[in-house]
């Protein structure tokens, strides 16, 4: 059965190879290469200095410590994954394809959040496939403290296609940081992240995804959430540096009945980036809620689209979509694209967006303070990114900031 399932999986994705995505600059994935550099190590400590400090940038900790477990992944080869002593027997957190091996049942969640043929990136992840981590929570357990993942970049033009899977079983409660960087010295690379997500009767995730990519990477994150009854989802998502190219349209599916999805992201687009990323839910169970927030920033000649989705399906849904864009420069554009698709009488759909520039009156106020215009609008900045508004965990805020200032600190 196994095997008929693998070959069919196959099959579909071949045919799907020439498939452009829907959104995004298309990329032409021959350009990439497939073997990875010559950097290994067999543990997070005998990782290089300057990998590690790479890492605390997008909120993983290389020490491990105020960690409930811990998956490193450099380029096509797992480092390390493993959890706290004080959650073992509750968390499993392990490579998918290790995961695969262990379970017959794990194809009944592969490639079924995300379509296998949704697009050439989908497809190429089916066909080449580099690991990624696999999640998994047992009933009732409240993981208190976050859980951690870093996927790292160590080689030129390299090809990098990761699957991830977790599994939140019912009344289970965790969070996690997703850290995503590569090699000061990678100019140009692809990575392709296909993230499936099964949040089952009561459960609760936190998922923060925080990428530190460079300007001439192309990053394609493939993402799919499936709520039954009661269950929460939370995503934060982070990007504050340049980058080739981003584009991600995760949905959550809100399948059972009061079931909640959030979309947060916090954009910094610079120099050439072109950026679009949003959230789609679909509110299909009774009395589910939705909500899709963005703060977006746009310099040089970025390009960024800001996409929100929301499709009441069912009586007693509701949703609302937000998007604040700020504009500091006449080259670079804000897109935002609010849908509201309404599908029942008795579901309740709003959205509002805001796209402009910095008052000069709020620059010439901190000025007349002591401020040059630079630490100005730094200011300015940096409280237009305030984390608040996502109404993170004390200690989830704490390392997102943390990772934030880090990241503005040697870009503004």
């Amino acid at each position: 059965m196994s095997e008929a399932w693998d070959e069919e999986i196959r099959n579909r994705a071949l045919k799907a190879l020439d498939k452009r995505a829907d959104y995004g600059p298309d990329i032409n994935i021959s350009d990439f290469v497939r073997s990875p550099g010559g950097l290994e190590a067999k543990s997070v400590e005998e990782l290089p200095s300057s990998i590690k400090e790479q890492a605390v940038m997008v909120g993983v900790r290389p020490d491990m410590k105020e960690r409930a477990g811990t998956y490193f992944q450099l380029d096509h080869s797992v480092v390390f994954s493993g959890v706290s002593k004080y959650f073992d027997g509750g968390v499993e957190f392990t490579s998918t394809i290790e995961a695969k091996k262990k379970y017959d049942w794990l194809n009944k969640y592969l490639w079924r959040a995300v379509p296998v043929d949704a697009d050439k990136y989908t497809a190429l992840a089916a066909l080449e496939w580099d690991h990624g981590y696999f999640l998994r929570v047992a009933a009732g357990k409240n993981v208190t403290v976050p859980l951690q993942s870093c996927l790292y970049i160590s080689r030129n033009k390299l090809d990098q296609n990761v699957h991830n899977l977790i599994l939140m079983e019912p009344n289970s409660e965790a969070q996690i940081i997703t850290g995503c960087v590569v090699h000061p010295n990678v100019s140009k690379a692809l990575h392709v992240g296909i993230t499936e997500i099964y949040l089952m009767k009561g459960a609760k995730l936190t998922f923060t995804m925080i990428h530190n990519w460079a300007e001439g990477v192309d990053v394609r994150p493939r993402t799919g959430i499936m709520l039954e009854e009661g269950a929460i989802f939370i995503n934060n998502y982070i990007n504050l540096k340049p980058v080739g190219s981003i584009q991600t349209y995760p949905t959550a599916y809100c399948n059972g009945k009061n079931t909640t999805a959030v979309f947060n992201s916090l954009i910094y687009g610079d120099r050439k980036s072109v950026i679009d990323v949003g959230g789609r839910i679909i509110l299909g169970g009774k009395e589910s809620r939705g909500e899709v927030k963005s703060r977006v920033i746009a310099t040089g000649n970025a390009e960024v689209y800001s996409r929100g989705l929301l499709v009441g399906k069912e009586e007693k849904t509701r949703g609302h979509l937000e998007c604040r864009g700020l504009l500091l420069s006449d080259e670079a554009f804000i897109h935002a694209v609010p849908e509201l698709r309404g599908e029942n009488g008795k579901t309740e759909l709003s959205h509002e967006a805001a796209v402009g520039k910095i008052a000069e009156e709020a620059i010439y106020y901190l000025m007349a303070r002591g401020f040059s215009e630079e630490e100005a609008v730094s200011m300015i900045v940096r409280g237009f990114l305030d984390t608040r508004i996502f109404g993170l965990p004390e200690l989830l805020k704490k390392e997102v900031d943390h990772a934030i200032d880090m990241v503005l600190s040697s870009s503004l």
